[in-house]
């Protein structure tokens, strides 16, 4: 039944420029460059970084360099663009040290040292990973690494006041697309 739904809902997918991420005080012009030794930009996410029923929800090991000497934090965000909503899907949202250089296999989580994570809709204490609707087609979620020249104030408790937050303080920007599909 459930891939049958998923393939009724195979043409709707969300509009990437409808993502919040997508708002001009969002973007920079500086990019740091984000990679995984799990997966390449455009490849598929291992099954054990898949979201909880599908995989093992173990957030994958992320590297990042080109991070700007002025950043005063960093925040770590994975949406999945292709879920049958108006707008892409918050999956994770994590605040990071201005120093950390990357994140390690399952890190992603709340009591780790050195992140603080956001709460979204699919998770309340880290990593949330894919987890499609089967049958619905191939998603794509984006890693996306965005460096702050000012901090995150410690009140923050949501995405929407992060990214508010985040606006007009972005100095650089790197994303890593990996791809799921259940069939």
């Amino acid at each position: 039944m459930t891939t049958l739904v998923g393939r009724v809902l195979r043409p709707l997918r969300a509009d990437p420029l409808r993502s919040p991420l997508a708002r001009a005080e969002l973007t920079a012009g500086q990019e740091i460059i984000l990679t995984s030794p799990d997966f390449s930009d455009g490849t598929s996410i291992p099954s054990a970084a898949a979201g909880p029923g599908v995989g093992d929800n173990i957030s994958p090991t992320l590297k990042w360099r080109q991070v700007p000497t002025t950043t005063a934090q960093l925040v770590l965000l994975l949406d999945d663009i292709d879920v049958p909503l108006r707008t892409p899907l918050m999956h994770t949202a994590a605040v990071l040290p201005p120093t950390a250089t990357g994140i390690a296999a399952g890190a992603l989580r709340r009591g780790e040292a050195g992140v603080w994570i956001i709460p979204t809709r699919l998770a309340k204490d880290g990593y949330s990973g894919p987890r499609p609707i089967r049958g619905h087609g191939p998603h794509r979620y984006r890693f996306h690494l965005l460096a702050s020249d000012t901090p995150i104030p410690q009140d923050v408790g949501t995405v929407r006041t992060l990214l508010s937050t985040l606006s007009g303080h972005v100095i650089a920007r790197g994303q890593l697309t990996g791809t799921y599909e259940r069939r």
